[in-house]
């Protein structure tokens, strides 16, 4: 989100909206024009170590829905962008929603990656109570 912002390729972009079809000009390989109105933009663009970010020139309202696969319940792997409010859908996917933001930030994680941080956990957890009891047994003994 800091210094010059790099335009991803993106393909299978659409427009859908009150018109039928509606039309869009790309220029280049970063923006598409359309004309004044209320539009839902959609595309596919390759995603990196489960984070996603878009900086806008303008507030606009961003709706971003996750598979079932996918999770942003837990903080410590997950993260977001304040403002956002997060809705769980009848068919296990979860949606996120900003209302008039300039920026959208979200991490999130699967099912192995929150598998691998509970196995981390559980081993540091194993580790303190092999330190800890030598130590509290030679307290109890000095007493």
């Amino acid at each position: 989100m800091l210094g010059e912002r790099i335009p991803q390729k993106v393909g299978n972009i659409g427009i859908v909206g009150n018109c039928s079809p509606c039309r869009f000009n790309t220029s280049g390989m970063s923006s598409i024009t359309f004309e004044k109105g209320n539009y839902t933009v959609l595309y596919t663009a390759p995603m990196r170590d489960y984070h996603l970010q878009a900086a806008f020139e303008r507030p606009y309202g961003v709706n971003v829905t996750l598979p079932e696969e996918f999770d942003i319940r837990n903080p410590l792997l997950a993260g977001m962008n304040p403002g956002a409010e997060i809705i769980g859908n009848s068919d296990n996917t979860t949606t996120v929603i900003w209302t008039k933001t300039m920026s959208v930030d979200l991490r999130f994680y699967d099912k192995n990656r929150e598998a691998l941080f509970y196995l981390f956990g559980n081993f540091w957890v194993v580790i303190a109570i092999v330190l800890l009891v030598p130590f509290l047994i030679t307290v109890r003994h000095k007493e």
